[in-house]
């Protein structure tokens, strides 16, 4: 099991970017519709970490907890 953090998501941002904090915000380009906005979270946050990514809670809001695991 990984670390669980809190995120809150800031879609149809003009930049994709992570913004550290408590909670973490996440601006992303993506709309929230189609599963969109919490496909390019999953993507970023793997990036920015360098670990595989889940969202546990909040799927289909804008405040999310996240599980970071390393690979």
């Amino acid at each position: 099991m990984g670390r669980i953090i809190e995120v809150k998501v800031i879609p149809n941002s003009r930049v994709g970017e992570v913004v550290d904090g408590e909670p973490v915000i996440v601006k992303l380009r993506e709309p929230p519709e189609g599963g969109k906005a919490n496909r390019a979270l999953v993507k970023l946050l793997a990036k920015r970490f360098n670990a595989d990514v889940r969202i546990l809670s909040g799927v289909m809001g804008r405040r999310k907890l996240v599980e970071i695991s390393p690979r």
